[in-house]
């Protein structure tokens, strides 16, 4: 698996990268793919652990609420995808970014559980590409400023390696996490300039007309200055330049594949632990929303058995990938798995259980009240990015055709993406109030979930 860092699929055109495309017209792409938070720690926890934030409890980035140190007190590095699958007999590689604060408080040189082989960065350094730390397999191994430094390359070298030196027959799991298109989004030198003239999608949703009937931390907000909006433009070249680096890590590590004889027999993924705004309802860069742009993904498998150019658009969420990964490797899970196995849908079925609604968590780590809110994690310790606060804590569902979200302060949101998907109307007070008491009783049903009772929460409601 390819987990990009911060990949938005709303406003990023992924049939401009050549091996994403390809990945698409070989593979099956998932039309309704969201995570558990749109936050990068809590939502790769949920990813290792197959787990809602409410349960995991790595609420943010950072300690006390988050971060590595809060995943390592829970001890919850017990029991992740990695060790499951080496249970069963697998060599398992972490490859890239872990979890945020890693190796924080630990041994700077930590290796959790599960992996035969760990390549880990560390500290903020690595988001500038330049300039960092690795941890591999327990040794420090420090990186510059040359061309052959730049961060994304050198997992793909490691990632290679992995792979070629697995012995013949013995199976393997992959788990390599690029940093791209994270910001500052920087570029690999030979891409510095590319897409020269592009720009940030100009929908209904760029700078928004109309944001009085949303919660306050938005219908506050001013529409962005010429300065703003060019400065997402800016951004958003940024980041589609910085993600040509993961489009060559795909090919390089699909032609390892080939040259080692596995690519008839692997199965290959295509995801990102979150999406990212960019100007959409007057929001500077960033992400934490409970909009489309930030909570809904890519998600591309291509492998035995799967279909060629399909897409399936049942209800599918990062907390299904560690149940799918075990279930195709036959291996065991344990009891506070929460997710489901993907395997069903990639086989072309439709389980008449499937899930109705995914359940989406945002836990901000600051006051309700504080008209600010926290620092984005996209400034990287570079100083507050102006006008870019977080919203207060709120939990939501998303339906084949609503969405509905609660906040701690008590306000509420309801878009109907059928008629309205670019989500420009909270429709929650002219709503058919049955339907709202509905979502809402189904919004507390999932939140309330653990372990199994997730995946008949998920599924109890009938509605659209």
């Amino acid at each position: 698996m390819i987990m990009a860092d911060d990949l938005d699929e709303v406003s990023t055109d992924l049939t401009a990268f050549p091996h994403i495309k390809e990945l698409m017209s070989r593979g099956t792409t998932f039309g309704n793919f969201v995570v558990t938070d749109s936050w990068c720690c809590p939502s790769r926890t949920s990813i290792l652990l197959s787990q809602y934030v409410h349960s995991h409890g790595v609420q943010t980035n950072s300690d006390p609420d988050g971060g590595f140190d809060k995943f390592l007190a829970k001890g919850e590095q017990k029991s992740t995808i990695g060790t499951w699958l080496q249970d069963a007999g697998y060599d398992t590689a972490m490859v890239g970014k872990f979890l945020n604060a890693y190796p924080g408080k630990s041994d700077p040189t930590y290796v959790p559980p599960g992996w035969s082989d760990w390549v880990a960065g560390t500290g903020q350094g690595m988001y500038n590409q330049f300039n960092y730390r690795l941890v591999v397999n327990g040794v420090a191994e420090r990186h510059g400023h040359q061309p052959q430094d730049y961060l994304d390359d050198v997992l793909t070298t490691k990632a290679d390696q992995f792979i070629t030196t697995r012995p013949k027959g013995k199976p393997f799991f992959l788990y390599l996490t690029p940093l791209a298109p994270h910001l500052p989004a920087t570029a690999a030198p030979r891409y510095a300039n590319a897409f020269p003239n592009a720009a940030v999608p100009r929908t209904a949703a760029f700078n928004q007309a109309d944001v009085s009937g949303e919660p306050r931390y938005l219908s506050r907000r001013e529409k962005l200055t010429p300065k703003q909006v060019k400065a997402q433009d800016t951004t958003y070249r940024q980041r589609l330049r910085s993600l040509l680096a993961v489009d060559d890590m795909i090919a390089s590590v699909q032609k390892t594949l080939v040259e080692t004889g596995r690519a008839q027999n692997t199965y290959f993924v295509f995801t990102s632990d979150n999406g990212f705004h960019m100007g959409q309802h007057r929001l500077s860069a960033g992400k934490t929303t409970p909009y489309e742009d930030d909570i809904k993904v890519p998600m591309i498998i291509t492998g035995p058995g799967i279909p060629a150019g399909r897409k399936v658009e049942d209800i599918g969420s990062t907390v299904d990938l560690g149940p799918t990964f075990a279930d195709l490797a036959g291996a065991k899970v344990p009891g506070t798995v929460e997710g489901r196995s993907l395997v069903p849908l990639l086989r072309g079925g439709h389980p008449s259980d499937w899930r109705s609604a995914a359940l989406v968590e945002f836990y901000s780590g600051h006051p309700a009240d504080d008209p600010q809110g926290p620092d984005c994690d996209t400034a990287l310790g570079l100083g507050r990015i102006p006008h870019c606060p977080a919203p207060p804590s709120w939990a939501a569902i998303r339906t084949a055709r609503y969405t509905y979200v609660e906040y701690v302060t008590g306000e509420r949101q309801l878009f109907d993406r059928q008629t309205d998907p670019l989500e420009l109307r909270n429709v929650v007070t002219s709503a058919d109030p049955r339907l709202v008491k509905d979502l809402a009783g189904k919004l507390a049903g999932l939140r309330a979930c653990s372990g199994p009772t997730c995946r008949t929460a998920d599924r109890a409601w009938t509605g659209a």
